[in-house]
């Protein structure tokens, strides 16, 4: 598994980015795509107590050591990729053994959810609690001359 973390970029972006990215990236690092997560955490960055959100990102990068041959290549097409979207851009790769990494899969469902596996939920509101929401879409100085 390959875990790259994306810290300073606003998480809907890293949500874009793994979708963007992700085949090519199981390329560079000749793996199967299902290897590949990303995490976007809080997003934010500080620099002595300065916001640097979409500033300064900071991206960890976590994979077998096996891999560590390919990060140059890595590190060079993440740049490409991100360079639009950030003013500085750092990269740190950390490297565990196979040994070290443990997984379990429930096998009675999909690895990942996916946008054709994914269930939609209808929004089923009855009468009375549409009644109830309507009282805050009306205009608050009628509201006010009724209670007065």
């Amino acid at each position: 598994m390959i875990t790259i973390t994306i810290n300073g970029l606003d998480q809907f972006v890293v949500a874009r980015l793994s979708k963007e990215l992700n085949k090519n990236l199981a390329n560079l690092f000749e793996v199967d795509e299902k290897e590949i997560n990303f995490i976007a955490p809080q997003s934010m960055v500080f620099h002595n107590g300065v916001e640097q959100t979409s500033w300064h990102v900071i991206i960890d990068v976590a994979a077998p050591e096996e891999l560590k041959k390919l990060e140059k290549n890595i590190a060079d097409f993440l740049f490409s990729k991100i360079e639009d979207l950030a003013i500085n851009i750092e990269i740190k790769f950390t490297y565990f053994s196979k040994a070290n990494h443990f997984k379990h899969v429930n096998e009675d469902y999909p690895l990942y959810i996916t946008e054709a596996n994914v269930v939609h939920i209808e929004d089923e509101t009855d009468e009375e609690e549409s009644e109830e929401e309507d009282a805050f879409l009306e205009d608050p100085l009628n509201i006010l001359k009724e209670v007065l």
